[in-house]
């Protein structure tokens, strides 16, 4: 077991023989005596438990346990209190305690009630990822290509240790999915994963997003705030795109990997973390340390590994399987039943370049699995600028070639000539729907309609 366990009590020799008996039956456990060293400790250490006294020599014990659910709600306290103060107790489960237990204490009975509390902070704590891995399943690695299945084996490897990564790859490549997938095959796993975007975070709120902040520490501190390093603790941390990171915070970063320790904005007392931190940019870093936008030794700790995420254009032969894992996604939360893409549509995506890369590839199908009105996503489904994409040549690329053009020809009448067939061939393809047929064209309906009248079109809807 590495459970750790806070015994919070003014008595230093139950403290002892508490501590004796935990330890005995394989946790670790911490002892605290007053109500600002038992808070210092939930503040600065990853604490799995803690046995509260409801009386303690600087604090009263119900006020402790708010503090403590204000710093984690989701950590158990078991209260020790005497038979006198029973109804303290009854009052303290209703703010949230697990269970009490009466002086003097069973030991027998304090084995069994910790095993129940961890128990069950196990299993919401294994409910929660489950939840979380059923609503990412669709977003895991996934992939045929050698590439993908290099970069599966790397992340094996390097999940069970502490090194910082940093993942490199062009935007909508999937970055942070690989940060989660390292994560859960960590042993951090039961732990947070915190992600957080650092160009989407303006400058002005960074550093208190980040670190959090003391009461008082500019004029609308009321009260204290974590940051969201400090929640991630016992876990792991993703900074995306870290290039855009303030050159003062990579500063404050850095102190954070060389001593696992960080300040609250306004603080003046170090905190103990322990996290992981990976993160990922889209940029040159060694470019930006060149132009002194990024700090050489932060990048040196960030990358003791590095892991490339190629783009979609170089992993073609994946698109099958990404688009059957965004269909089945979509199938469970439309309750839709798209059974898959015609191989006329596989092709075209195939031969397409994907500049947006797997998020580009995601919105597409999206977008087709509303437009589709049979069980298969058909090349009408698809988007314009995918359907255009034949190799060399798009509809208008093979008008144009059926086209002899020389000297002498009749430039109005070879454009009408060209518009007429491109209007047949878009109605062609999306068997007669004008709708998708005008979106294919790049013009609205109206437009479409005009010319068909314009040209005395005879084409059934």
């Amino acid at each position: 077991m590495n459970e750790r366990i806070l015994i919070l009590d003014d008595e230093e020799t139950l403290c002892y023989f508490l501590k004796e008996s935990l330890e005995e039956k394989g946790y670790q456990a911490v002892t605290a005596y007053t109500a600002r060293e038992g808070l210092e400790v939930v503040t600065r250490q990853q604490i799995d438990l803690v046995l509260l006294d409801l009386r303690l020599p600087d604090g009263d014990g119900l006020h402790v346990l708010y503090e403590i659910k204000k710093v984690d709600s989701d950590l158990p306290v078991i209260v020790l209190t005497g038979h006198a103060a029973v109804d303290s107790a009854v009052q303290a489960m209703k703010l949230g305690a697990y269970d009490y237990l009466e002086k003097p204490i069973n030991l027998a009975e304090l084995s069994m009630t910790v095993a129940k509390a961890l128990e069950s902070q196990a299993m919401r704590q294994e409910i929660q990822r489950l939840r979380f891995q059923e609503n990412r399943d669709h977003e895991f690695i996934v992939g045929y290509s050698k590439q993908m299945q290099e970069l599966v084996r790397l992340i094996e490897r390097v999940a069970p240790s502490k090194a910082s990564v940093l993942i490199q790859g062009d935007s909508g490549t999937g970055k942070e999915v690989v940060a989660q997938a390292i994560h859960r095959m960590s042993p951090r796993a039961k732990k947070g994963f915190v992600p957080i975007n650092c160009a989407a975070i303006p400058d002005t709120l960074m550093e208190t997003e980040l670190f959090g902040y003391e009461a008082g520490a500019f004029t609308d501190a009321r009260r204290q705030k974590r940051g969201l390093i400090e929640m991630a603790d016992g876990g792991t941390i993703f900074l995306d795109e870290i290039s855009t990171l303030k050159l003062e915070l990579q500063a404050k970063l850095l102190r954070i990997l060389e001593t696992e320790t960080m300040r609250r904005v306004g603080g003046i007392k170090d905190i103990h973390v322990d996290l992981r931190i990976i993160a990922a940019t889209n940029q040159d870093l060694r470019a930006a340390i060149q132009e002194r936008a990024f700090r050489e030794d932060l990048y040196y700790r960030l990358s003791v590994v590095v892991i490339n995420v190629p783009p979609l254009r170089e992993r073609i032969e994946d698109i099958d399987k990404f688009a059957a894992a965004f269909i089945a996604q979509f199938n469970r939360t439309r309750a839709t039943s798209i059974e898959g893409i015609s191989e006329d549509a596989l092709r075209l995506m195939r031969q397409y370049e994907w500049p947006g890369n797997v998020r580009e590839l995601r919105n597409v199908i999206e977008r087709a699995m509303i437009l589709c009105n049979g069980n298969e996503i058909a090349v009408s489904d698809l988007p314009a600028e995918i359907v255009r994409k034949e190799p060399g040549m798009g509809l208008e690329g093979k008008l144009l070639s059926s086209l002899p053009l020389s000297s002498g020809v009749d430039m109005k009448a070879t454009i009408a000539s060209i518009e007429k067939r491109m209007i047949r061939e878009a109605l062609a393809e999306t068997h007669g729907n004008k709708s998708q047929a005008a979106r294919l064209l790049g013009i609205s309906r109206d437009i479409l309609n005009y010319s068909i009248q314009k040209y005395g079109l005879s084409i059934d809807n």
